[in-house]
């Protein structure tokens, strides 16, 4: 890449320098109160959730996208803690949105999430189990694509086009993109809660933020490497920290459309699993135990039916602590997400 990047193409985090055009102070991300109450919509379920009084009906918080693809992803965890626990059913249930998850979790109608933008909001609320591993690697890459033909080759080229990003409060999918493009020189203006000044943008989930580019909605589309990597021709060449550290490199060239790259992050923590605190009952512990101990050979014994492995979203936890998310807390502070609001 030829604008100001290091390099490899991304900036490391070093210090609070690395926010871009001194916009940091614009709206500061807090983690402290709850703010305003929001509602919880969860897909796919009417009522109350899970948190059965007798505790037997654990629920998992899924990360928001296509409600039916999360669920068919996370199958063999879901398998795997109903296998080795005893005396407690797990259910998994898709959030339409990121915003849906904390209020879930504060009102005890959940008791299980994994991602990583509501641990940073009250990290107070959670006892974090781990990072999820894939592949041998604990580490995803957000990425921006465009069509093969596309004039479009580097942050700069994205002034005055369309761009469609997966749900706002995203790590890969919306914060780190609107980010780079900030460091850029680029005005993203309210963005992601509001409309960004130098470009047009559409926020809805990581699948349609690909449909919408194949569709010619958009001129590119950010996302995340396990969904936009398929995406890619075979023969695609990726920076070295893409090729030391994506799980996901085998599945070049698998889906189609086919697209261009032309920008990648440096390694971000793949998403934490975490129980809120408030949970009291002997399961907690025994989640965390049967995730860390569990490996590739173990959780291939729990695939349903005409599993995709492809799309194997855990193999094991690596141990972790919010000092390895602080990336992601700076980039938020930078795009002036209040996500505790």
């Amino acid at each position: 890449m030829s604008d100001k990047e290091t390099k490899d193409g991304s900036k490391a985090p070093t210090s609070n320098t690395d926010t871009g055009s001194g916009s940091i102070g614009r709206r500061k991300f807090i983690a402290g109160s709850a703010g305003t109450a929001l509602s919880v919509a969860l897909a796919g379920c009417g009522g109350v959730l899970g948190g059965s009084s007798d505790g037997t009906v654990v629920t998992m918080l899924l990360t928001p996208g296509t409600p039916a693809d999360a669920r068919r992803r996370y199958k063999p965890v879901q398998n795997l803690l109903n296998a080795e626990i005893d005396g407690a059913e797990f259910e998994m249930q898709v959030p339409t949105d990121y915003s849906a998850i904390r209020p879930a979790l504060e009102s005890e109608q959940a008791e299980i999430g994994m991602d990583d933008v509501t641990v940073l909001s009250k990290p107070e609320l959670m006892d974090i189990y781990g990072t999820t591993v894939t592949g041998g690697s604990a580490f995803y890459f957000s990425m921006m694509l465009v069509q093969p033909d596309s004039d479009i080759d580097e942050r700069t080229d994205v002034e005055g086009k369309t761009w469609a990003f997966a749900d706002r409060l995203s790590t890969s999918g919306s914060i780190f993109a609107l980010y780079t493009l900030q460091e850029a020189g680029l005005d993203i203006g309210g963005a992601p809660k509001e409309e960004p000044v130098d470009f047009e943008a559409s926020f809805t989930d990581h699948d349609q933020a690909l449909q919408r580019l194949g569709q010619g909605q958009a001129a590119g589309a950010t996302t995340w490497g396990g969904n936009g990597i398929p995406h890619l021709p075979e023969d695609t060449e990726v920076p070295d920290r893409v090729e030391e550290n994506s799980s996901f490199l085998e599945t070049m060239g698998t889906e189609s459309p086919q697209f261009k790259p032309i920008w990648w992050s440096f390694p971000i923590p793949k998403q934490p699993m975490y129980a809120r605190t408030t949970w009291e009952s002997d399961v907690k512990e025994e989640v965390g135990e049967v995730l860390r101990n569990s490996d590739k050979d173990q959780i291939e014994q729990h695939y349903p039916d005409d599993y995709n492995e492809d799309e194997l979203p855990f193999t094991t936890l690596s141990d972790t602590s919010l000092e390895d998310y602080e990336p992601v807390i700076e980039r938020m502070n930078a795009v002036g997400i209040d996500p505790s609001s």
